[in-house]
């Protein structure tokens, strides 16, 4: 690394003039360390260069460059490693002025669990510690979930919690629909099991045909051996894969492909997915860049596979709207991560352009709903302007919401709102503690002293307006920690409940003077409020929930004489939570290593009186 220090000016001339023609990662640094930019190149030298050295630049380049004060580089042995090392920088420092994908979700998959006596396949997602083997990832939950509803109605392998299955006495619904075999209670040979098993997982990985054909031995063998109820069963279960194998398998897709579009309009980016595995179409799921100005779908496509297929399976073909400039350097590099061969194609016929073409029409809408999404929340925003009479719109909202039953496990809830929406990463909840049970004003006390003490001490950024559920006595609390905290510049106002709590109708009531708005039911800035307030009680709701369930399965087991920290993880963990102790008969509760029968005698009595 040679990191130049910030100086008054920065010299760029001066600093090319160090560096070498080697490939590598450049970083673009401001005064305050702020990361700018991050870029690769084949040539350092050339590429960083190119800004301080070319007469002329555009106006979004001159921008950036205006502010650096200094630039690090990083050499590399390949272009492909910089391409790469390029992709981890700007996933994890989030610059400025880079094209950057906005999705840190963890995908789903389908998990077939093998290390367990009676496997199950079930929906997962997260960290990938099980023993067993992971299908995917699918663009979606709802594709995971059909997925799994194909295996039910075709192979009836068990879905269902370890909890719920090792305390079966008898089949549940899921044998009566012919979703599930029973294994549970031994409604099915293990052998048979096994092969189910196995079958499922060899369609999972495109060996439909495989499955069919031992299917159809396995059928001809039962016949002969006179078994003709067995035979009729597999002779249907034959017929229903057929039908379904004619239904998903897409003809013209190669065996893992994706294919990506980009289209681009008013400032935003779109890049829609279709994904193909095993030559079977997975669905779709649309993505939405940050999007520096001036970028082109070109561009947008380059830094989206790179970024997207960092720490993701990489299917063989990657059919793309917009050929990078870069392609097959970023195909290489992919191809040494995944093993196989990777290839980015632009100009495709036949099934592969229409698949294309409807990535294209995908990529189209859902940027047009997106925007017209945008527009609406924005001219919401200006209602809201126009009502409180501000002289700018708003750029952050925040609004605060207390929940908690009877006064149990109390939480307060801040959601934030901008101009485009919930920014949902600046959410935050609050446990409160040690207040009168109920006390919703002292709760909200609490709550707003937490939170904007943290603000003031620069640990965030000030809201312009402050929504707080509630009337006047909240709207007081809010303004008496405003004051002591010495914050002046925030409108604080409370959203009072309409008569017979009717959506629309509620009152505004503004901290500065007292004085109450009844915007009503067809303004959009009522709307705005709505959806604010309404988005804060979820979260709060949700908080709360999980705090009470979280408290209860800890109280309901340490009243228990006998029963410490380490032998209710024991609990817990055989059983799958409070749930599956409760449901569990002594013998079993027995079970658990450190459980005597004493003990276990004692539990079982807490949860059946």
């Amino acid at each position: 690394m040679e990191p130049t220090h910030a100086s008054a000016a920065f010299d760029g001339k001066a600093f090319v003039r160090t560096l070498t023609s080697s490939p590598g990662v450049y970083r673009m640094i401001d005064a305050g360390g702020e990361l700018l930019y991050v870029g690769k190149a084949r040539d350092l030298k050339k590429r960083v260069g190119s800004y301080f050295l070319k007469p002329r630049l555009e106006p979004r380049i001159m921008a950036m460059i205006s502010q650096i004060a200094r630039v690090e580089t990083t050499l590399t042995r390949t272009e492909g490693e910089a391409l790469i090392l390029e992709a981890q920088l700007i996933k994890s420092l989030k610059p400025r002025y880079n094209i950057m994908l906005r999705d840190d979700k963890s995908y789903p998959y389908i998990f077939l669990a093998t290390g367990e006596d009676v496997p199950k396949m079930v929906f997962h997602r997260g960290a990938m510690s099980g023993k067993g083997r992971y299908f995917g990832p699918y663009p979606s939950s709802f594709a995971v979930r059909e997925s799994l509803n194909l295996m039910q109605k075709l192979f009836q392998v068990r879905q269902c919690e370890d909890s719920y299955f090792k305390n079966r006495t008898r089949p549940c619904l899921q044998y009566q629909i012919k979703r599930c075999s029973a294994p549970c209670v031994g409604l099915v040979q293990p052998d048979d099991y096994a092969a189910s098993v196995r079958h499922a997982a060899m369609f999972l990985e495109g060996k439909s045909t495989a499955v069919i054909d031992e299917m159809v031995a396995r059928m001809e063998t039962a016949s002969g051996a006179l078994e003709f109820e067995r035979a009729a069963a597999l002779r249907d279960q034959i017929a229903t894969l057929k039908q379904i194998q004619a239904r998903h398998y897409v003809h013209g897709a190669s065996a893992d492909m994706d294919v990506l579009a980009c289209r681009i309009a008013n400032g935003m980016a779109c890049v829609s997915v279709l994904y193909f595995r095993n030559g079977i179409s997975l669905g779709s799921r649309d993505y939405f860049p940050k999007l520096p100005l001036d970028a082109s779908e070109a561009d947008v496509m380059a830094a989206f596979i790179a970024q997207y297929y960092l720490e993701r399976p990489v299917p063989e073909e990657l059919i793309v709207s917009h050929l990078p400039e870069d392609a097959e350097i970023l195909a290489d590099a992919l191809a040494q991560q995944v093993a196989h061969k990777v290839e980015i194609k632009g100009a495709v016929r036949a099934e592969r352009a229409r698949f294309l073409e409807l990535a294209v029409k995908n990529a189209g809408a859902a940027l047009a709903a997106r925007l017209a999404s945008h527009q609406t929340m924005r001219e919401r925003f200006e209602s809201l302007r126009e009502l409180l009479e501000l002289d700018e719109v708003p750029q952050r909202i925040e609004c605060f919401d207390i929940s908690h039953t009877m006064g149990e496990a109390t939480v307060a809830s801040c959601v934030v709102y901008g101009p485009d929406g919930p920014e949902k990463s600046q959410y935050r909840r609050f446990n409160i503690t040690g207040i009168e049970p109920g006390d919703d004003y002292a709760a909200m006390h609490q709550a707003l002293e937490r939170r904007y003490k943290r603000l003031t001490a620069g640990e965030g950024v000030l809201p312009d307006i402050l929504l707080i559920d509630g009337g006047k006595g909240q709207v007081a609390q809010a303004l008496a920690v405003l004051n002591d905290l010495g914050v002046t510049c925030v409108q604080v106002i409370g959203v009072a409940k309409g008569p017979e709590r009717r959506a629309g109708h509620e009152t505004l009531i503004l901290g500065d003077s007292g004085r109450s708005l009844w915007p009503g039911p067809d303004s959009p800035a009522s709307h705005l409020i709505q959806s604010v307030r309404d988005e804060a009680h979820r979260f709060a709701i949700t908080g709360h929930r999980q705090r009470r369930e979280k408290a209860r399965e800890k109280s309901s087991l340490e009243e228990i004489e006998g029963v410490g920290a380490k032998r209710r993880s024991a609990l817990l963990k055989h059983f799958g939570g409070l749930g599956g102790i409760a449901r569990a008969g002594v013998e079993e509760l027995m079970g658990v290593k450190g459980v005597s029968r004493d003990l276990a005698e004692r539990i079982y009595a807490r949860f059946h009186g």
